[in-house]
């Protein structure tokens, strides 16, 4: 089950298959509640965006300087699949269908958590709006750019990660 902008956001068709939300309350290690009741933790979402060739979408920040996947921030009231929809819509200009979770929950910061979902491209072509460039990275190539941290053990998890046909 996937979101894309042609289909609405009604919950519960908008949680992952485990049921993830935007404002989760499940404790995370020492960082606390995630979400924004009771000053916890802000959600960050990063899409893994493969091509038909099973190439990664890579995108390079100025500030902080560095490679990233295409994301951002969760706004409150908003599921994680909404807002990666809402972002690379944003950012690159593109529809996408939201799939499963992928890789660990990445601490950025005390106050931000980077969680990675794939994503299939359903419309457009993504143009670098918010970012210095784009780069599609064939697996063999995910190590010969310079990734921020927070995005570093996600790319890490897709060696072992196989797509679903």
């Amino acid at each position: 089950m996937g979101l894309s902008l042609t289909s609405p956001c009604v919950p519960p068709r908008c949680r992952s298959a485990q049921g993830a939300v935007a404002r989760p309350t499940a404790a995370v290690g020492r960082l606390g509640a995630v979400g924004w009741e009771g000053g916890g933790v802000r959600l960050v979402v990063g899409a893994v965006l493969r091509d038909a060739a099973g190439r990664v979408l890579a995108a390079r920040r100025e500030r902080p300087a560095g490679w990233e996947l295409p994301g951002g921030k969760v706004e409150p009231g908003e599921t994680e699949p909404a807002a990666l929809v809402r972002e690379l819509r944003e950012e690159l200009g593109v529809t996408v269908e939201v799939g499963e979770r992928i890789g660990p929950d990445v601490p950025i910061d005390p106050n931000f958590l980077l969680r990675a979902w794939t994503a299939a491209l359903i419309h457009g072509e993504p143009a670098a709006l918010e970012h210095a460039e784009l780069r599609w990275l064939a697996p063999d190539e995910l190590d010969t750019v310079p990734w921020l941290p927070a995005d570093r053990p996600i790319i890490t998890s897709l060696a072992t990660h196989r797509p679903r046909a």
